[in-house]
């Protein structure tokens, strides 16, 4: 409990210092129009239809970014070649990780610890199958 009060005050004090007014990256590149614009004006809707259709270009380079997921290290990796299009994208999910200590961690036990063993790391067999 003392630990979600203090996730609790983390998240208070980040609120507390954000900055007045919107939020949204103010670039007409990278973000769709305001609602107001996509239900009232030809162009915003053009502009966010062009935007979700094809998106926009990243920068050529490979970029890898992780986020601490429930189960563990959930991580993206991303190749672009400077289309709108990924050249490689791969994402790398925390069960697949952990379900790799699993030798080691049933070496030297009886076969019906496996069970045991496995809802221990608690593994989601759809993230897997890679």
């Amino acid at each position: 409990m003392e630990e979600m009060r203090q996730s609790l005050r983390i998240v208070e004090q980040a609120l507390d210092r954000l900055p007045p007014g919107p939020v949204m990256l103010d670039d007409f590149r990278y973000t769709p129009p305001p609602k107001e614009q996509v239900y009232n004006c030809i162009e915003g809707l053009i502009r966010h239809f062009k935007l979700m259709s094809s998106g926009y270009k990243a920068p050529e380079g490979d970029v890898y970014m992780s986020v601490e997921a429930t189960k563990g290290e959930l991580g993206y990796y991303l190749v672009s070649d400077g289309s709108e299009k990924p050249y490689r994208f791969r994402v790398r999910p925390p069960s697949l990780v952990n379900l790799a200590a699993l030798k080691d961690m049933i070496v030297g036990r009886m076969v019906a610890d496996v069970i045991a063993v496995i809802g221990s790391v608690d593994v989601v067999l759809g993230e897997i199958d890679r």
